[in-house]
């Protein structure tokens, strides 16, 4: 790191401390620039470059977390949480959610409570799974060793929810996909949530083709923001739907399998199944 990256770094990382500390007066592009003694137009840039999104964004994720800690307590209202967080009031909390989360602060708190979801298990060439559906989509597919551990990790996304172990048609097309039905992926309708930064990676992680691989890199370039490889690896980490949205398409730019939720050999695994797929149709 030469002299002037290291002192961008220093400058974001106080701007990064700034934001935590005065998050709740909502500072101004101007006024956190001002912090680190740079101009608004230069600050944006580097913030940008290093944390892979914008200053403006940065703080309405640290704004939106605050706003959640205060609506899981008890008796919380939203004009509580919208007024905590520094927002003028229930209306803009609501926008902040809708950009962040995927959904409004009132379904955040009550956790799913009007959502009826059916689960069920299904044994995949990798192992079991657990898949989850709405009346919109699959809305989450994991791989476990313990149904019990994977019906309490799906809870835990929707808490409140009602739920229902049963198959049904949904879920019967998305589990074509493992025999190698890929021809009724375009019936296979998604039901999930998330903020438009790791909505944009899902959606391009839908885009890598069956036996091709993807770097990071290529993801985030993909996206237009070709510096938050790392972020684009955060988001990737959130997957809520494994193998139907492929996060195990994505390695190192090195070439090493990199992380993946449900273990690396799961993953290498995959990679190889997939590539002898489409071996066998060419």
């Amino acid at each position: 790191m030469d002299v002037k990256e290291n002192l961008n770094y220093h400058r974001i990382a106080d701007a990064i401390t700034f934001i935590n500390t005065h998050f709740k007066e909502q500072p101004t592009l101007e006024e956190i620039a001002q912090s680190v003694h740079v101009s608004p137009y230069h600050f944006q840039r580097i913030f940008k470059e290093w944390a892979g999104i914008s200053p403006k964004k940065f703080l309405q994720y640290i704004s939106v977390e605050h706003a959640k800690s205060i609506l899981h307590q008890k008796g919380a209202t939203l004009f509580d949480a919208a007024i905590e967080t520094g927002l003028s009031g229930t209306s803009r909390l609501h926008d902040l959610f809708i950009r962040i989360e995927g959904m409004t602060p009132g379904e955040y708190k009550n956790g799913g409570e009007h959502l009826s979801i059916n689960y069920s298990y299904a044994q995949s060439p990798f192992g079991l799974i657990c898949i989850a559906s709405t009346l919109k989509g699959i809305c989450h597919i994991s791989f476990t060793e313990d149904e019990t551990i994977a019906f309490y990790n799906l809870k835990a996304h929707f808490p409140n929810a009602h739920f229902h172990q049963r198959v049904d048609q949904i879920q019967m097309n998305a589990l074509k996909i493992f025999v190698g039905n890929w021809e009724e992926l375009s019936k296979i309708k998604l039901h999930i949530k998330g903020t438009d930064f790791q909505l944009k990676v899902w959606e391009s992680l839908l885009k890598i083709p069956q036996g091709q691989l993807a770097t990071y890199g290529n993801v985030a370039s993909s996206i237009q923001k070709p510096k938050a490889s790392r972020a684009v690896g955060t988001a990737i980490g959130h997957n809520p739907v494994a193998f139907l949205i492929p996060c195990h398409r994505v390695i190192q730019s090195s070439g090493r399998i990199g992380g993946y939720m449900w273990g690396n050999t799961r993953k290498t695994a995959i990679i190889g199944w997939e590539a002898a797929q489409v071996n066998t149709v060419s």
